[in-house]
């Protein structure tokens, strides 16, 4: 009797919830993979940063393809993590996340507080974080699965992402 193939992929160990959590915290774009009206996949590049409880955010335009989905609340995928100089750029580390978007408008308590802390993390962004056009997107991470290099696939919870406690700061 021949048994099943063994499952290459692992839960997630403190090694590579750390290295989840590096990659998320380093991360200044990711690849954001949404679904347009019609079903199609649509994929771009994102700004990204983390709100200060380790949650991926970013700020986007309302005239952008990608933004339609995310008001909806439609699931989307982000990939994050980039490779280095020097060789195969399929060993170096990736996360892959499957999130909830969760929009804050300009008119919602929290996005004075949370467009300062982006913008402290993305100078750059106040460029035109102002524009009545911009609002903020934090992503609610559903499941994840890190490819930490040759032989290190992982799959990862939500809480396996968020920062210990002693080292998150109050949202805003």
């Amino acid at each position: 009797m021949t048994e099943p193939p063994k499952d290459p992929v692992r839960p997630a160990d403190e090694e590579a919830r750390a290295l989840a959590r590096d990659l998320l915290k380093a991360a200044h774009f990711a690849a954001l993979a949404t679904l347009t009206d019609q079903g199609v996949p649509f994929v771009t590049r994102i700004a990204l940063a983390t709100d200060p409880q380790g949650r991926p955010l970013t700020l986007v335009s309302r005239l952008s393809a990608h933004t339609a989905p995310l008001l909806r609340g439609a699931e989307v995928s982000l990939l994050i993590g980039e490779p280095g100089d020097k060789g195969d750029p399929l060993t170096h580390p990736r996360l892959t996340l499957q999130a909830i978007p969760q929009p804050v408008v300009r008119e919602d308590p929290a996005y004075a507080p949370l467009a300062a802390h982006y913008a402290q993390l993305r100078p750059k962004a106040r460029l035109y974080m102002d524009f009545a056009d911009f609002l903020l997107v934090r992503f609610a991470p559903r499941d994840s699965f890190l490819n930490g290099g040759f032989g290190k696939a992982f799959r990862m919870t939500p809480a396996d992402l968020l920062p210990p406690p002693e080292t998150q700061r109050p949202d805003p």
